[in-house]
């Protein structure tokens, strides 16, 4: 691990301002990803700037009637949350699905949503990639790539974002509120925060330098059967092949959200609408535009049993 200087804040505007006038530095809370890729140097940070202290770590009813999930709220904190686990089973189910009990305890809201989106190639640094380095390629579009996106994919990266609790936030039309170096707050829709990887994989977010998530916004309950499924590898400590975060209501309309496909939550809105005509209609419009490669082709047909199997457990 390279030297960093490190520093306490007390105010998210402070916060902001200290890592916008210090090139390569970084906030730090949890640290469950940030203090492993810094160990491997991929990620060397000059300057880290700890926000734990900014009392950002309470879950509070929001005017609009939904719920305001403070930053640094712990992911084991949200997951247990009565409020949560009543009228938002699917954010609870899939938090659950993440990680292990001891990474939940440490990894707070914010940080969850920031996890860099990243593949075994990420991790290695003998091998070209372009979120490491941008410009130097990408070495699972002719390796193995399995685990990797299918879908929104380019040919900078076919990454996958790795977080649980981003697809049901997505499912849910979640907003992400930060702070702006200057101080200047504004409210992010989760559908625009994670970004595709285009030609420039390394730029995951729609955060600008400098720029704190302060706090996530529920939207009122949307009532419904709430579900989520994670198919993987193993049992545990695994990221998902795919997820599936579903609302499904009585008359089988709802809404999906999944994981496991692309560089970011993936959901097409227009697809919803086909719900109560069963998972292979919605599935041809969700994955229209894939592209798999040899090793992950079997992720077509997964999504589409997967999520026959959420309807047919909201429906029982």
């Amino acid at each position: 691990m390279r030297s960093f200087t490190y520093e306490r804040a007390n105010t998210p505007g402070e916060a902001a301002a200290a890592v916008a006038r210090t090139p390569g530095a970084r906030f730090i809370a949890g640290g469950t990803n940030l203090l492993d890729l810094m160990k491997l140097q991929i990620e060397t940070p000059t300057h880290l700037v700890d926000v734990n202290g900014l009392k950002l770590d309470t879950i509070e009813p929001a005017p609009e009637g939904g719920l305001r999930i403070g930053a640094l709220v712990r992911n084991t904190d949200l997951a247990a949350d009565e409020r949560v686990r009543r009228d938002y089973a699917v954010l609870s189910r899939a938090l659950l699905a993440g990680a292990s009990g001891q990474l939940r305890n440490r990894a707070t809201t914010a940080g969850n949503l920031l996890q860099r989106t990243r593949c075994p190639y990420f991790y290695d640094t003998a091998q070209p990639c372009n979120k490491r380095q941008p410009g130097s390629g990408c070495s699972a579009l002719d390796g193995v790539s399995r685990q990797l996106g299918i879908v929104g994919v380019s040919d900078a990266c076919i990454a996958t974002n790795p977080s649980d609790m981003a697809v049901a936030m997505r499912v849910l039309d979640a907003t992400v509120e930060t702070v702006k170096p200057g101080g200047v707050s504004r409210t992010i829709p989760i559908a625009e925060f994670h970004r595709l990887p285009g030609d420039t994989p390394h730029v995951e977010t729609a955060l600008e330098a400098g720029e704190l998530i302060i706090a996530v916004t529920l939207p009122p309950p949307l009532g419904g059967r709430q579900i989520y499924r994670k198919v993987r590898d193993r049992a545990s400590y695994a990221f998902a092949l795919v997820s599936v975060a579903a609302v499904i209501h009585q008359d089988g309309t709802g809404r999906v959200a999944l994981g496991g496909v692309a560089h970011k939550p993936w959901r097409i809105e227009a697809a919803e609408a086909d719900l109560p005509r069963g998972p292979k209609v919605v599935t041809e419009q969700l994955l229209a535009d894939a592209k798999p490669t040899h090793d992950n082709a079997f992720k077509r047909p997964l999504v589409e049993r997967t999520l026959g199997a959420v309807i047919s457990q909201a429906r029982n």
